[in-house]
């Protein structure tokens, strides 16, 4: 199985051979042999049937791919196989990639070379090839760090673990093992561990303490193991900025990268891994701040996780990899791909978990499983052979399945939010100066560059789950994605820079939440465009109300808001219906509307524009290709149909807005009575400085200050976000109050409504009056954390 940059990540081995290994709390006379074998059992995977389904054609498949390298190997001064230069350097990982899987297919049962010497013998010329040739201790590195730090020494180091502990005779010199274990040395010393900085942190962190320890482990280097132990220390604690996890639950890569997806799960797989691997043994990981890590299963990554899918909003530039060209498993590197990643790796970390830890992840995977039905977890053909086991033992367990959670979680820290609600979850994407537009870097995601103008992305149990799984992203037009506001001034590929660079110059980004519902804003800039624009998301019990208002752009343009652009695949005929009346099908012809009420599309929901509003409605089929974001990707063209609504505000529009609500899964029936009762919702203000609206049905008022003024019955002193939920049969209410803003600054929050008792609140929140308005001072801090104080009313 060949690998490439990130391909190997999740899937880091396969079967280990029917062997007796020491005991896992056992104290062996050699301690680096006992870790070296835990190491193979861990990557290779154990406790199955090799001759049944999914692992015997998983085992097949590695047999096929190490004859073919096998026989395709043609050492010359700068390349082993033809087709992988060493210049880039990736062309080294994928090299030592293809003796991986020559090594494993020696040492897994069921590949049809198994045993085969001859076989071996081939995966150490090839290794002495790359020792002479490249990868050596006379080479100055070049091109990507990343290659020679972190894929190229894995792979080397579990290729030499692979054959120290199978090949009992004609396997590595002590020669040989000394060269390699020295080329490691060289590109990656000991003081890559040192500062916690530059590209020392985070996932990357993590992989290059994988690295150490299995290289003092192969090299009998006691001092080595416990420099990767102690390494892992920065890595556990809550971090206030730059790389790492925050107490919201949020995960940064890259400085300004929204990363929970990607390198999250090579974080989580890393540590579960080395976790697993040290404990019980004299470089047993014990500092108590590891905790942070299993905590953050169900704070941090769970919340992402929907139905088996990771959300496209926190995998960063991976969203435009697609099929790689190298790839001859033809895996998609899609949500589904990623949300599996994260699977696989809660199921590595749940063995060095306690029990009852181990038990709620265990359940949840095992939901997550059930429900995926666009990319079968079962039979995923990322996986090798141990995750698969792992998995399958999991899904096969007697644990009951955990359904999908109800509730809202902001992420404040990454400018991101996730709303679920029964049968539906919505995920929001936003930038400001902490979180970058979008990131782009080695050739991949040039066209990323509004993902981060609060494009809002949604599912469904009833109707597909693969909304951006299937050629989204290579198709969709990058103008156009859901939810934003943008100029349709045309943009450069790369625009604004690359690694995270573009951000918007936005410090009110952000929301309060009760854990059910919220009130969410962004101060919108367009990127490389003079578009400025205030949104709003109120996140409720069956809909999301959005608004924008002071919709300003100079760019000679149109403006528009994208209230939805629907995937429905190669040969879709979704029958969208509005006020009532169905919709030709026709391909390519834009119908306007000069007052909506109200639009379904089948299969999917719907949107509400409240008192009507002039819409614009087209169905295309566009074509491109996964290369054209992603130049290490396949040029095979890609055609997709699309449906989408949006708002035209026109040329160089001043103070222009809009209101809909969008309601997942919405029949027509419940879209019509939504449009015909005026009552349900009150828009309260939705200009420059205020957006709020009123749900008296729901108890809910919510209201974003962009500035100190009044909304309604609430009211603040500065920038500002509020949610009142009044539970009318307790007779309470509980007010939530956030500063997006994040300047530390003192508020103070009115609500026009006396309370006869304060039953409870923040130790930031100071209750100045409960008559005859309610009165609050808060002092916020700078972390955009909602406060919160509950009252009687009278």
């Amino acid at each position: 199985m060949e690998w490439t940059r990130r391909g190997f990540l999740t899937a880091t081995g396969a079967l280990a051979l029917a062997a007796a290994r020491p005991a896992y709390g056992a104290a062996p006379e050699d301690p680096y042999g006992a870790l070296r074998a835990r190491w193979c059992t861990l990557t290779l995977g154990t406790g199955f049937d090799p001759s049944a389904a999914p692992y015997a054609a998983t085992l097949r498949e590695t047999g096929d791919l190490a004859g073919r390298y096998r026989s395709g190997m043609r050492p010359e001064a700068a390349v082993l196989w033809p087709d992988c230069p060493y210049d880039p350097p990736a062309g080294i990982t994928q090299s030592y990639s293809r003796l991986h899987t020559m090594a494993q297919a020696y040492a897994q049962p069921g590949t049809g070379l198994t045993g085969d010497p001859g076989l071996v013998s081939d995966v150490i010329k090839g290794l002495d090839h790359l020792d002479t040739t490249v990868y050596n201790t006379d080479t100055t590195r070049y091109g990507n760090w990343w290659e020679w730090q972190i894929g190229s020494p894995q792979l080397l180091l579990d290729t030499v673990a692979i054959l120290d502990e199978r090949v009992a005779e004609g396997g590595l010199t002590e020669s040989q093992r000394a060269r390699c274990l020295a080329a490691v040395d060289h590109f990656v010393p000991d003081s890559m561990l040192g500062d916690y900085t530059g590209t020392s942190t985070g996932a990357n962190r993590v992989d290059l303490c994988r690295v150490v320890a299995l290289r003092g482990i192969l090299g009998r280097a006691p001092g080595k193991i416990a420099l990767a132990r102690d390494a892992l220390s920065p890595v556990f604690p809550y971090v206030t900025r730059g790389d790492g996890l925050y107490a919201d639950g949020s995960f940064i890569q890259h400085t300004w990268v929204a990363y929970s997806g990607t390198y999250g799960a090579v974080l989580l797989d890393g540590l579960g891994r080395l976790f697993t691997l040290l404990g019980r043994s004299d470089w047993d990981v014990t500092d108590p701040a590891r905790q942070i890590v299993f905590d953050s299963v169900e704070h941090a990554y769970a919340p992402l996780l929907y139905n088996g899918l990771m959300m496209d909003s926190v995998n960063g530039r991976a969203i435009s990899r697609g099929y790689l060209r190298t790839d001859e498993r033809r895996v998609l590197r899609s949500d589904h791909f990623h949300g599996h990643a994260l699977l696989a790796a809660v199921a590595l970390l749940a063995q060095a978990a306690s029990d009852a830890e181990r038990t709620r992840w265990h359940a949840m995977i095992k939901g997550w499983t059930e429900r995926d039905r666009t990319l079968p977890v079962r039979t995923d053909r990322q996986y090798a052979v141990a995750d698969l086991a792992r998995l399958n033992a999991i899904a096969d367990s007697p644990v009951p399945a955990a359904p999908e959670p109800v509730g809202h979680r902001l992420f404040p820290a990454m400018d991101r939010a996730v709303h679920r609600r029964p049968g539906w979850a919505a995920g929001l994407a936003m930038a400001s100066d902490r979180i970058a537009y979008y990131e782009n870097g080695n050739g991949e995601n040039p066209r990323g560059w509004h993902t981060g103008a609060g494009m809002v992305y949604w599912w469904g149990a009833e109707f597909a789950n693969d909304q951006y799984t299937d050629g989204f992203w290579p198709t969709v037009d990058p103008y156009r994605l859901p939810g934003t506001t943008v100029s349709t001034k045309r943009l450069a590929d790369n625009e604004g820079g690359g690694w995270g660079e573009p951000k918007p110059a936005a410090r009110w980004v952000g929301g309060t939440t009760d854990g059910e519902f919220a009130a969410i804003g962004q101060d919108v800039r367009g990127l490389a465009a003079t578009l400025t624009a205030k949104k709003s998301w109120f996140c409720l019990a069956d809909t999301v109300v959005c608004l924008g208002a002071g919709i300003t752009a100079r760019d000679g343009v149109p403006a528009e808001t994208i209230v939805d652009n629907r995937a429905m695949g190669e040969s879709g005929t979704a029958v969208l219906t509005v006020d009532g009346v169905r919709q030709p099908g026709t391909l390519g012809r834009t119908v306007r509307f000069r007052r909506a009420h109200w639009a379904h599309l089948e299969g999917h929901g719907g949107w509400v524009f409240p008192g009507g509003a002039p819409l614009n409605a087209l169905r295309e089929a566009r074509t491109g290709s996964w290369h054209d974001i992603n130049t290490g990707s396949s040029p095979e063209p890609l055609t997709r149909r699309y449906l989408t609504l949006w708002h035209d505000h026109g040329t160089d529009p001043t103070d222009a807005d809009h209101v809909y609500l969008l309601m997942p899964g919405a029949t027509r029936r419940t879209l019509a009575a939504r449009a015909a009762d005026r009552h349900w919702l009150t828009v309260l203000a939705n200009d420059g400085g205020r957006q709020a609206v009123a749900v008296g049905t729901l108890g809910v008022t919510a209201a974003n200050f962009w500035r100190a003024g009044r909304a309604g019955p609430l009211g603040s002193s500065g920038p500002a976000s509020v949610l009142v939920r009044e539970r009318r049969h307790g007779r309470t209410a509980r007010v939530c109050v956030a500063a997006p803003e994040r300047s530390g600054q003192t508020l103070e929050i009115i609500w026009s409504r006396p309370v006869s008792a304060v039953l409870a609140h923040d130790p930031a929140v100071e209750v100045l009056a409960t008559a005859p308005a309610l009165r609050l001072r808060l002092t916020p801090g700078t972390a955009c954390a909602t406060h919160t104080c509950t009252v009687a009313l009278g």
